[in-house]
């Protein structure tokens, strides 16, 4: 490959890699394992002969794709334990002015939430890969049948028992970002403030709080359920007291997060699901090693 033509094939990945990290993100819900397989997908790509490549985005979607499902079947025959709830990887997502449309914009945050995220773990590779490429990419099914190598009647089944799965078990709530936020600055001072009532009056009666730790960090081990828990939960750390803590708002998986800092490095990610002027769900992600690609923001 001269110099002027690999220029070529690198400019064209690149329009691409946002939507090629996109896809292998929401297939395995690990920042790392997506780099991985976009990388994998680059050297596939470099080393493919592109003169019989009519359409570079849908060759590049397919062979990450695929690439996605390998990785995925891997990890899960490794059948590692993991200490405590489990949730995906935090991604900072910021959409910009790459996706002009409100509904489309959307549409992305939601199927990156860390709600979808957690629901789409149940589903096998193939429903999970039918379920990000008809709902989050929008592809047809003729094209997602030519991406799988199935037939089109397999992949509307594919496709039907995983938009199935995930409506029975996703939580429904449709909150405008602004009030998303505002919520979530309110939580944070009353939390930071040790002020309990405060905190107790923005909590649903049964609402939960999800803590990933991995072990690796102080965090509940199982799923804290009620008002009066979680809300002792997050006073009491904040009595506690941690030196040097500082906080930064940003977009995670496509929602307000709080990014908390000791000293310069990362300690954790909060975010909430907000509904009716309430919080449903708090998230709170501790493993360190989910928290490394956020070390730099």
């Amino acid at each position: 490959m001269d110099a002027v033509t690999a220029d070529i094939a690198t400019d064209v990945f690149e329009q691409h890699r946002s939507v090629l990290m996109g896809v292998a993100y929401r297939m395995l819900g690990r920042v790392a394992d997506a780099e991985d397989v976009v990388q994998d997908a680059w050297l596939r790509w470099s080393g493919a002969d592109r003169s019989e490549v009519r359409e570079p985005r849908a060759y590049l979607v397919r062979v990450t794709t695929r690439l996605a499902i390998d990785r995925l079947r891997q990890i899960r025959a490794r059948g590692e334990s993991y200490v405590g709830p489990w949730l995906p990887e935090p991604y900072a997502t910021d959409f910009g002015d790459t996706v002009p449309d409100t509904a489309e914009r959307a549409v992305l945050a939601d199927s990156v939430s860390l709600a979808v995220l957690v629901v789409l773990e149940a589903l096998s590779p193939l429903e999970r890969a039918v379920f990000v490429l008809r709902e989050a990419f929008g592809y047809p099914f003729a094209d997602i049948a030519g991406m799988l190598d199935r037939g089109e009647p397999a992949v509307r089944q594919l496709a039907a028992r995983a938009r199935r799965h995930v409506d029975e078990r996703r939580p429904r709530y449709e909150v405008d970002p602004a009030e998303r936020r505002d919520l979530t600055e309110r939580f944070l001072a009353a939390a930071t403030g040790g002020d309990l009532a405060g905190l107790m009056s923005l909590l649903a009666p049964d609402v939960r709080l999800v803590g990933d730790s991995g072990g690796r960090a102080k965090a509940p081990v199982r799923i804290l359920e009620s008002a009066d828990k979680v809300g002792r939960f997050m006073a009491g750390i904040t009595r506690k007291g941690v030196p040097d803590l500082s906080f930064r708002f940003l977009e995670i998986n496509g929602g307000p997060a709080v990014l908390v800092l000791a000293g310069d490095k990362p300690d954790s990610v909060l975010q909430l699901d907000v509904a009716d002027g309430v919080v449903r769900t708090v998230y709170i992600v501790r493993n360190p090693d989910k928290l490394r690609s956020l070390g730099g923001l």
